[in-house]
C-alpha cells in the first residue's frame, strides 16, 4: 500500500496519481475520511484502556466494603472497551481495505493515460527487413520442427504448445545465457515456486483489477504465479534486511501461467501470447532512495540482452493507467517483429518503490534504529516470448535461422537452424 503519512501529508500528489492511472480520485478522499475515522477510534480505545488499567488498581486498593459496588463499574468499563476495540478493529480493516485499492503512487514524468499514451525513451537498431516474403515464427517452428502448436492444443487446449528439438533446445539456450550475465551481475538465482499463498499473491499486487488472468487452485488455497516477481517479493517478507553494503539481487527462473482472460482474439496464432512459459526475472531489494539508480541497471542488462541477441528494439516509458497497482514506473522493451510489422513486448521493468514491501513487511534499519519499508523492483531478462522475435528476424529465404553470435555457445556452437520438413 501506499505511505499513508503521505496521504495525510500531500495528498495532492496522490490525486495526481490517480487521475494518471485514470482511477478513481475520490478513493482518495475516501482514505483519507478512513484514516481519520482508525486514528479516533484507536485514540478512544487506548484511552479507555488507560482508564481500565488505572481503575483496575483502584478496584485491587479499595476496602472489601467497596470492591462489590468498584467491581461492577469495572465490568461496565471494560464492555466499553471490549466495544471501543471492535469498533478500532473494523476502523482499522476498513481502512487497509480503501488504502489497498489505491495504486503506488505514480513517479514524476510518468505519462499520463492508458495503453496507448507511452513516451519513446529510445529506438535501437534498424527493423530487419527482406527481399523475400518472410514467414511468421508459428510457420519458421513447424518447417524447423521447433514448435508443435496443434499437438499442444490437443493435449491442453488453446494457447498451449510443444518447444521441440532446436525449439527447446533455443529456449534452454537463451535461459542460460540470461542466467549467466545475471550472476555477472551479482544476482542470486533462485528456482522459484509457482504455488503461492494468497497472502503472497495479494502483498505483490496481483490480485487487484487484473486478478482474472490469475489460475486459483481453491481447494488448496493456491494460486499459480504468472511471474517469479511473486515469489521473489515473497521471499524476504515478514523480515528486517540488511542493505548497508548493497542491495539484494536475485534472478528467479520457473515456469509462468496465465488465464489470458482479457485476451480474447488477441495473438491466437503462435507463442507470442500463451497460459503457460518460461521466464527469468531480475529482483532487487534496495534502499529507497537508490531505487530509480537500480531501475536504470535493471533496464541497461534488460538491452545489453537483447543487443546480444541482435534485435531491433525500442523503450518506452508506460503511462499510469497501464502500470499495474504496484509500480510507480515500468519501462517496456518492445522488439521489432517483422511480419507484424510492428514493435511488440518482449519484456518490461517496473519499480514499486515501497509498495510491496508495506504490504508484505519487509524492512530495513535505518541509522536511526528504526525500520522503515525497502523498496523492490523488476525486471524480465529472457522468457520464451523472446523466441517469436529471434526466428523472424534471423530467418533467411529457405526457412533457415541464423543463431546469434552470442547464443552459439549454449546450443553447441550451432550456427544455424536448419528446415526439418
Amino acid at each position: 500500500m501506499i505511505d499513508p503519512q503521505i496521504l495525510r501529508e500531500n495528498s495532492d500528489a496522490v490525486r495526481q496519481s490517480q487521475l494518471a492511472r485514470g482511477a478513481s480520485v475520490q478513493l482518495v478522499d475516501d482514505a483519507i475520511a478512513a484514516d481519520q475515522k482508525r486514528r479516533t477510534s484507536i485514540g478512544e480505545f487506548e484511552t479507555l484502556r488507560a482508564e481500565q488499567n488505572s481503575f483496575g488498581k483502584k478496584v485491587a486498593q479499595a476496602p472489601s466494603e467497596e470492591k462489590k459496588t468498584l467491581v461492577a463499574e469495572a465490568q461496565k468499563l471494560s464492555a466499553r472497551v471490549k466495544a471501543a476495540q471492535l469498533v478500532s478493529t473494523e476502523a482499522e480493516a476498513e481502512f487497509t481495505r480503501i488504502v489497498g485499492s489505491l495504486g503506488n503512487i505514480t513517479l514524476d514524468g510518468v505519462p499520463v493515460g492508458g495503453e496507448d499514451d507511452w513516451e519513446l525513451v529510445r529506438e535501437v537498431g534498424t527493423p530487419a527487413s527482406f527481399e523475400f516474403e518472410p514467414r511468421d515464427h508459428a510457420d519458421l517452428g513447424e518447417i524447423l520442427g521447433a514448435i508443435d502448436i496443434p499437438r499442444g492444443v490437443k493435449v491442453s487446449g488453446s494457447r498451449f504448445y510443444f518447444l521441440k528439438g532446436v525449439g527447446a533446445r533455443l529456449e534452454l539456450g537463451l535461459m542460460n545465457m540470461a542466467l549467466d550475465r545475471a550472476i555477472a551481475g551479482d544476482y542470486i538465482p533462485l528456482i522459484t515456486p509457482t504455488l503461492v499463498r494468497p497472502e503472497i499473491m495479494a502483498g505483490t499486487g496481483f490480485l487487484g483489477e487484473h486478478s482474472d488472468e490469475v489460475y486459483y487452485l481453491p481447494a488448496d488455497d493456491l494460486y499459480l504465479t504468472g511471474t517469479s516477481e511473486v515469489a521473489l517479493a515473497g521471499y524476504h517478507s515478514d523480515e528486517i534486511l540488511d542493505l548497508s553494503k548493497a542491495p539484494l539481487r536475485y534472478a528467479g527462473w520457473s515456469t509462468c501461467y496465465r488465464r489470458e482472460a482479457g485476451s480474447a482474439g488477441k495473438d491466437n496464432r503462435g507463442i507470442l501470447r500463451v497460459h503457460q512459459f518460461n521466464k527469468l526475472e531480475m529482483f532487487s531489494y534496495v534502499l529507497p532512495e537508490n531505487a530509480q539508480e537500480e531501475h536504470e541497471r535493471l533496464l541497461a542488462f534488460q538491452e545489453s540482452m537483447l543487443q546480444a541477441c541482435e534485435l531491433s528494439y525500442r523503450v518506452i516509458d508506460v503511462a499510469g493507467g497501464d502500470l499495474g497497482s504496484s509500480a510507480a514506473r515500468k519501462y517496456d522493451i518492445e522488439a521489432w517483429v517483422p511480419t507484424q510489422g510492428a514493435y511488440r513486448e518482449l519484456t518490461s521493468t517496473s519499480n514499486c518503490t515501497t509498495y510491496q514491501a508495506r504490504r508484505l513487511d519487509i524492512r530495513y534499519r535505518t541509522e536511526s534504529g528504526k525500520t522503515a519499508p525497502v523498496a523492490t523492483l523488476n525486471g524480465t531478462l529472457a522468457t520464451t516470448r523472446w523466441l517469436v522475435a529471434i526466428l523472424e528476424t534471423h530467418q533467411q529465404p529457405d526457412g533457415s535461422v541464423v543463431v546469434p553470435q552470442a547464443l552459439r555457445p549454449y546450443l553447441g556452437g550451432l550456427e544455424i537452424l536448419e528446415p526439418t520438413a
